[in-house]
């Protein structure tokens, strides 16, 4: 639950260049609306990945889509404002592949990665849902 408007949070959330101060280790630029281009660079130093992404579904201040396009992601991300009087709730869902996998890795891999990445995204809602009540 995040202790803010659906309004503000929902700015928070698609202020692109701000994602940085709540997701772990990535920086994203982008545009608004069906249709733009989201560039998101996830890693430390030299270490990383580039996410290219493409809004697909665009409902303010309610939802966003996006299609990831790039080379070692694949798939569709959603962020949601549902609200809660005068609170919100806050979803963040991916459904990832990745195209650079043999399939017979993609169940291990899974594995692997999914763990690690629910983590991820929890804590970086935890630091959204803090960064949005510190605000409001």
């Amino acid at each position: 639950m995040v202790h803010a408007s659906p309004e503000h949070a929902w700015d928070l959330l698609v202020d692109w260049a701000r994602q940085r101060e709540w997701i772990w280790a990535t920086r994203v630029s982008g545009g608004h609306g069906p249709g733009a281009e989201v560039v998101a660079r996830t890693g430390i130093g030299l270490v990383g990945f580039t996410d290219s992404m493409l809004i697909t579904k665009w409902d303010p201040p309610r939802r966003c889509v996006v299609t990831h396009t790039g080379k070692l992601v694949r798939g569709d991300a959603k962020f949601e404002v549902l609200p809660r009087g005068d609170r919100c709730e806050v979803r963040w869902t991916e459904h990832v592949e990745l195209p650079w996998l043999p399939p017979a890795l993609t169940r291990l891999a899974a594995a692997v990665i999914a763990p690690v990445a629910r983590a991820g995204l929890g804590t970086s809602l935890i630091r959204f849902a803090r960064l949005a009540q510190a605000e409001s």
